[in-house]
């Protein structure tokens, strides 16, 4: 397993993480700390030692993944070719596998969990996002953080359907589930952000005057009269 963006040195902290990220991912936040402690080959006592509780172990696994993807998507975003850059981390995909297992965890999990983790992924993909526009390789938005969340709840949305109509535990999910999986919504959803979706800007025009004009009650009774 490797999960760690050029930034992050490996040692026995890092380590641990990365244990704990796929552990978590696999058996749920109810894992042992001894069972990480095992997959980091350290004792318990270690894992205390670095981290003070489990609580504290969790909140630095969310850093973790957040931080590891936002410098693939960086790196990906600042890159002069985007599409090179983007089929030499597909080859990797298994590499990420414990991070989406963590990730989708996180998300069906519910409540603070998948709300902090989601409004620190939305956070950082602002700031990676702004990276993609300054690099030419994608078009400047009317509402950044609106055009952020719609785009993550396509992503997210595929993979939890994806999840829940596998029907199995997610810690039984394996690789060729996952590249399935990616395989399948790329396609899709690259067509939909290069290509579009509508002939024309028709839609567009007539919502954005709406906006700026919204008919009132009494045109609104006119109307359906």
């Amino acid at each position: 397993m490797n999960m760690r963006s050029p930034q992050i040195a490996s040692d026995t902290r890092t380590r641990i993480l990365e244990a704990a990220v796929d552990r978590f991912g696999r058996d749920g936040f109810g894992a042992s700390l001894r069972a990480i402690a095992a997959d980091a080959g350290v004792s318990a006592a270690a894992v205390m030692k670095h981290f003070g509780s489990k609580e504290s172990l969790h909140r630095e696994c969310d850093a973790h993944v957040l931080a590891v993807i936002s410098a693939y998507k960086t790196e990906a975003m600042k890159s002069a070719d985007l599409g090179a850059t983007l089929m030499t981390q597909m080859a990797r995909m298994e590499e990420f596998q414990p991070l989406i297992r963590y990730t989708m965890r996180s998300f069906l999990a519910g409540g603070d969990v998948a709300r902090n983790l989601l409004e620190d992924m939305r956070s950082r993909a602002l700031t990676w996002m702004a990276e993609g526009v300054k690099a030419g390789h994608l078009k400047p938005s009317r509402n950044e953080e609106l055009r952020v969340k719609l785009t993550f709840s396509i992503s997210i949305g595929w993979m939890v359907q994806s999840v829940l109509a596998a029907e199995k535990d997610l810690g039984e999910l394996d690789a060729d589930f996952w590249a399935r999986t990616f395989d399948e919504m790329l396609m899709p959803a690259l067509e939909l952000y290069a290509e579009g979706l509508f002939a024309d800007r028709t839609l567009l025009e007539h919502y954005m005057l709406y906006r700026s004009d919204p008919p009132g009650e009494s045109g609104a009774e006119e109307t359906s009269a």
